[in-house]
């Protein structure tokens, strides 16, 4: 069975979601939607966090999205362009796209094959950073067929051609708006990045980062029923606490987003009535990034948290293993997540055919673990801290501000206690933490603590760009204004050769082996990400919320052109 199989069916329409009930747009007023996590700008390219990419998912649009089955749909795009109707070659060098006739932006001028080239020369800019940069690996050209017409060529065979413009983390933004934010200049652009004209349901009128959007409904947007609500509040900040009470208990917002909450907790929420959670299993994995780099801030800048300075203990396989094995991963899901979290050693979770046969790491291990590190030279002194030629086991470990977290943390570090290493905590804004400016040093991108613990998860159910994100070169670093997406820069020319053999691979088969030894390269064979909990996204939205359907391998906020009010 080959690949060329699957992209012949790849258009297999969803049943989308019941229609907006209001007979015409914004019709149903008001909808407020909650973030504990809060957008610090509104474009996915300069930013791998998933409020922000989310959040800009309202505004700006790919040319298909992935359904709640992982199946292909088309957005801007007519169709989805496969084998069988022509718009795949039967090489698989190629893909053609072709938009729908009369789309507008929303400040009313027409959509173009321009504006999709554009977005690809935007992202693949050497000297841009793009945050999706793995979205277009492989990408040789991209050109203008017509003015409803591009096509995507590849340096080779593209058995997985859906990289560029599918998804919430690809959308297509107009080139007029973005045409002097290119490269370097990409982080300056504070009006356009804060302010997309885009082809989505809702427009921004006022964005405040780190706090709220407030936004109407797109005049020109293409189907003019919809949105139902005329305006809409996304609320930035505080906890997930306040947003699930928000939504729950007090009834005052209608949707709130990843209730990263203890089980017992969100149960009794639950009981206020106001609301009621919604969850699904995806590609989310709660996971360590061991910094392969040297984050001391006694380094210049150009060197600190880059491949010029080697961490000066992390880089010993044998004590990044130690702190996994350390790590009892059935204890962190029955206190953080229950029914809603499986322990995983996988950074690749699922679908199930991607998924590797990687147990090892489920049954925690102190005593192998002081053992190995008794073997590598790592000697306890007076204080109980293990040191090996003047270097001691002390340990940065930061991640966002969360309860679930914070218990994670809590634990994690009285487990590595007993294996000798001293650990210090610190937990930061989430805003903060998963924005992208480049010159704040507290983002997870510029990495500047020794450990970090995060979450997040691939568009669609095929891996190829998640794993092609730890290509060398890749990680943030002061050339690409420190955005990147293999955060703990890991280089292996081995694994590059792998990530090219998948992007060139048709044989199903053969790509289900080739994930499962990339994701054991990085996890089980060298501990570069220690993956501890396969979450369930757990949401909640207000009875009164209409339309609503989770969606696990794109954004949330995929179909909120059908949400509407239940009268």
């Amino acid at each position: 069975m080959r690949i060329k199989t699957l992209v012949l069916g790849a258009a297999v329409a969803f049943a989308m979601t019941p229609a907006a009930m209001a007979a015409e747009r914004g019709s149903d007023g008001h909808v407020n939607i909650i973030y504990w996590q809060a957008p610090s700008i509104l474009n996915p390219f300069l930013s791998g966090g998933t409020k922000d990419i989310e959040s800009a998912s309202l505004v700006i649009e790919p040319l298909g999205r992935y359904d709640p089955n992982g199946n292909l749909v088309p957005y801007l795009a007519e169709e989805i362009p496969t084998v069988d109707n022509g718009g795949v070659s039967e090489d698989l060098k190629s893909i053609t796209w072709k938009l729908k006739p009369g789309l507008l932006w929303s400040d009313g001028s027409p959509v173009t094959s321009a504006d999709v080239k554009f977005t690809a020369d935007y992202c693949m800019d050497p000297e841009g950073g793009c945050a999706q940069l793995a979205k277009f690996d492989g990408v040789d050209t991209v050109e203008i067929v017509d003015d409803l017409t591009v096509k995507v060529n590849f340096s080779e065979p593209k058995p997985n051609p859906y990289g560029p413009f599918m998804g919430g983390q690809s959308p297509i933004i107009q080139m007029a708006q973005f045409k002097n934010c290119m490269g370097a200049k990409a982080p300056e652009c504070t009006e356009a990045n804060f302010a997309p004209i885009g082809t989505g349901p809702f427009v921004v009128d006022e964005f405040k980062p780190n706090d709220v959007i407030s936004m109407s409904a797109n005049p020109n947007y293409r189907d003019p029923a919809k949105p139902a609500f005329a305006t809409l509040t996304f609320k930035g900040g505080g906890d997930a606490t306040a947003a699930g009470r928000a939504v729950l208990e007090t009834g005052e917002f209608d949707y709130a987003w990843n209730l990263q909450l203890a089980p017992d907790v969100l149960a009794k929420m639950a009981e206020g009535g106001k609301g009621k959670p919604i969850a699904a299993f995806g590609s989310l994995v709660e996971r360590l990034e061991m910094n392969l780099t040297d984050p001391s801030p006694s380094l210049d800048a150009d060197t600190r948290s880059t491949r010029k300075a080697p961490h000066p203990f992390l880089s010993d396989i044998n004590v990044r293993k130690a702190l996994s094995m350390a790590i009892d991963r059935n204890l962190l899901v029955e206190i953080g997540y229950g029914q809603a979290g499986r322990p995983t050693c996988n950074l690749v979770p699922g679908p199930a055919v991607y998924a590797s046969d990687n147990t090892d790491c489920l049954t925690q291990d102190i005593a192998g673990a002081n053992a190995l590190l008794d073997k590598a030279g790592w000697v306890k002194g007076a204080d109980g801290i293990r040191a090996k030629d003047g270097v001691r086991l002390s340990i940065l470990y930061q991640t966002s501000t969360n309860a679930v977290r914070q218990d994670f943390q809590a634990l994690i570090k009285q487990w590595w206690g007993e294996i000798g290493v001293e650990t210090e905590l610190r937990n930061l804004n989430a805003s903060v933490f998963f924005g992208g400016d480049p010159g704040s040093p507290d983002t997870f991108q510029k990495f500047y603590a020794d450990v970090e613990m995060y979450a997040n998860n691939f568009d669609g159910t095929d891996p190829q760009a998640y794993l092609s994100m730890y290509r060398c070169n890749n990680e943030p670093r002061p050339e690409t204004q420190w955005q990147g997406e293999n955060i703990n820069r890991f280089c292996d020319p081995e694994y590059d050769k792998l990530v090219d053999e998948l992007s060139r691979t048709s044989d199903l088969e053969t790509r289900y082996a080739l994930s499962k030894k990339m994701n054991e390269m990085l996890t089980k064979e060298t501990y570069t990400i220690v993956p501890l909990v396969d979450r369930g996204r757990v949401s909640a939205h207000a009875n009164s919320l209409g339309g609503v359907v989770l969606n696990t391998w794109d954004s949330e906020l995929w179909n909120v052109a059908d949400w509407y009010r239940i009268k």
